[in-house]
C-alpha cells in the first residue's frame, strides 16, 4: 500500500471523535437480555452526525425502540469491492453505586491509573468510541472533500450485547442488499495497544487483529426422573444426574486445538518479544503452558483460542425442600474453535451421559478471515503509520461479536477498532467492567489510523 496523505485537519476530527463518542455514552442503550433493550435514542443521534456529512443513513428496526442505523459512503472506484463496517449501539448494564462517576454521563475526567485524560461512561470501549471515531473520520471527509476508494457500508446495530436478533440477524436476514459488494468487514476484536515484557526486559507494543472467533454454543441440559417425597428419595433424582453431569463439564479438559490463527499469533508474539521456541511447542499441554508462561503478560492474546471451553453458568430444580422435582436444568455456555465442531457435540455426548440431554439454546458458528491476504497488510499498514514499532499480530477471540452473522454473507471479517492504550491500562478489564474510560490521545490515534485504513 503507498502512502495516504493524512486528512487536513487530524486534530479537528480527532476532538470530534470524542464530542460524537460522549454523546452516545450520554444516552442510554443498556441492553439487559431477553429483548429488553432500548438503542433508539444513540441510533438517532449517530443517524444525525451521519446525516450532517451529506449522507442518507436509514434507521431500522426490528421492533420497537431496536435501532439500527446503516449507511454507504460512495467510493471513487466502483469496479472495487465495498468494505463493512460493523459496531454495535448498545451496552451491558451498569450498576451506577460502583461507578466513581455516573456511568452515562460522559464525564472527561484524569485516569487514576496513568494521570492522563480518560472518557468515562459504559461503552467507552465496548464499543461507542468506535462509532464515534469512525463517524468523526466520515464526517471530516465531507468537511475536506475527501473520498475512500472503494464504497463504505457503515452498520451501527443493536442487540449485539444478547443474540443479535434484533441486529445484525435482522439486517443480514431482511435486507441483505444493504450490503451489496461487501467482500470485507472490520468490526469490535481487536486494534488496542497491548504492552507486553520481552525476553530481554524491555518492552514491546502489540495490536492484536481478530482474524477468526470461536463460535458460541450456549447450552440447555435436561435431567428427567421420578417426583416423589423427599423423605422417600428415588433411585432416578434427576437433581442428582444433572449434578453429576455439571461436575464432569465442569472438570474436563478439553484437548489442544491451535488453528492456523492462533499458530499465527503465536509466531508473531514469539517474534515480537525474542521468546524462545521449540520444536513443537503447541503440540502437547505441557509444552503450551510453558510457551504461555514465556509470552507472559501476552498470554492472554493466545490462552482463551487454544482449545474449546464449557463453562456452567444456570441451575434450575424444584420448588420446595422436601419435594424430589422430576425435572433439572441447566445452562452451558460452550465455546468452540473452527474445525472442531464436531468434536465438540461428541464430547458433550459423553459428559452429559444417559441421564442428561442437551441441546442448543443459541449457537453460532466459529469464523475465521485469511492472515495472508492484503487487506490484513491493509491493516498492518495503517497501524505502523501512527507507530512505526508496532508488532500487529492475528489472534483468535475467545469470546464472539457481530462478525459471525456478517460471515454468512461471505464477508471475511477482521477485528480493527484501533485505539492507543498507554502501559499500565487494563483494556480487558475495562470491557464490561466498572469505571470503563478511554484515553483521549487513544481516540485521536483511532481516528488517525482508521483514515489511513478506510481511505487505502
Amino acid at each position: 500500500m503507498g502512502p495516504i496523505a493524512p486528512l487536513t485537519d487530524t486534530a479537528r476530527a480527532g476532538e470530534d471523535a470524542v464530542l460524537l463518542t460522549r454523546e452516545l455514552i450520554r444516552r442510554d442503550s443498556t441492553n439487559r437480555g431477553g429483548g429488553q433493550g432500548d438503542e433508539r435514542a444513540a441510533a438517532e443521534y449517530a443517524a444525525e452526525a451521519l446525516t450532517d456529512a451529506g449522507l442518507a443513513p436509514v434507521v431500522l428496526e426490528s421492533k420497537e425502540r431496536r435501532s439500527n442505523v446503516v449507511v454507504r459512503v460512495p467510493g471513487t472506484d466502483p469496479d472495487a469491492p465495498a468494505l463493512l463496517v460493523h459496531g454495535h449501539l448498545d451496552v451491558v448494564p451498569a450498576d451506577a453505586a460502583a461507578w466513581t462517576v455516573p456511568p452515562f454521563s460522559g464525564e472527561i475526567a484524569d485516569c487514576p491509573v496513568t494521570g492522563l485524560p480518560a472518557l468515562w461512561g459504559r461503552g467507552a470501549v465496548d464499543m461507542k468510541n468506535t462509532i464515534g471515531m469512525v463517524t468523526a473520520v466520515v464526517r471530516e471527509w465531507a468537511r475536506t472533500g475527501a473520498r475512500p476508494r472503494r464504497d463504505i457500508v457503515l452498520a451501527f446495530v443493536a442487540d449485539e450485547e444478547d443474540s443479535s436478533a434484533h441486529g445484525a440477524e435482522f439486517l443480514v436476514r431482511r435486507r441483505p442488499d444493504l450490503f451489496e459488494g461487501c467482500t470485507e468487514a472490520i468490526g469490535e476484536g481487536g486494534g488496542e495497544t497491548v504492552h507486553a515484557r520481552t525476553a530481554t526486559g524491555g518492552t514491546a507494543r502489540l495490536y492484536p487483529v481478530g482474524a477468526a472467533e470461536r463460535g458460541s454454543a450456549w447450552l440447555t441440559l435436561r435431567a428427567e426422573g421420578t417426583a416423589g417425597h423427599g423423605s422417600r428419595p428415588p433411585r432416578d433424582n434427576a437433581v442428582a444426574a444433572l449434578a453429576e453431569a455439571i461436575v464432569r463439564i465442569s472438570g474436563h479438559r478439553w484437548p489442544l486445538h491451535p488453528t492456523p490463527v492462533t499458530r499465527a499469533a503465536v509466531d508473531g508474539i514469539a517474534a515480537a518479544l525474542g521468546v524462545e521456541r521449540g520444536p513443537d511447542d503447541t503440540g502437547t499441554d505441557e509444552a503450551m503452558e510453558t510457551l504461555l508462561a514465556r509470552l507472559g503478560t501476552a498470554a492472554p492474546l493466545v490462552s482463551p483460542a487454544v482449545r474449546n471451553s464449557a463453562a456452567p453458568t444456570m441451575l434450575s430444580a424444584g420448588y420446595k425442600v422436601n419435594v424430589v422435582p422430576g425435572e433439572a436444568t441447566a445452562g452451558v455456555d460452550g465455546r468452540v474453535l473452527p474445525g472442531a465442531e464436531k468434536a465438540f457435540e461428541e464430547t458433550m455426548d459423553e459428559l452429559t451421559g444417559d441421564r442428561v440431554s442437551w441441546e442448543y439454546a443459541h449457537s453460532s458458528p466459529p469464523v475465521s478471515a485469511p492472515v495472508d491476504a492484503p487487506v490484513f497488510e491493509t491493516l498492518r499498514a495503517a497501524l505502523l503509520a501512527q507507530d512505526p514499532d508496532a508488532h500487529v499480530v492475528p489472534v483468535c477471540l475467545g469470546g464472539g461479536t457481530d462478525a459471525k452473522v456478517f460471515s454468512r454473507l461471505g464477508i471475511d471479517c477482521y477485528g480493527f477498532s484501533p485505539l492507543w492504550q498507554p502501559e499500565g491500562m487494563d483494556y480487558a478489564g475495562l470491557l464490561h467492567g466498572v469505571d470503563e474510560r478511554v484515553p483521549l490521545e487513544g481516540l485521536r490515534f483511532g481516528v488517525r489510523a482508521l483514515d489511513v485504513f478506510l481511505r487505502a
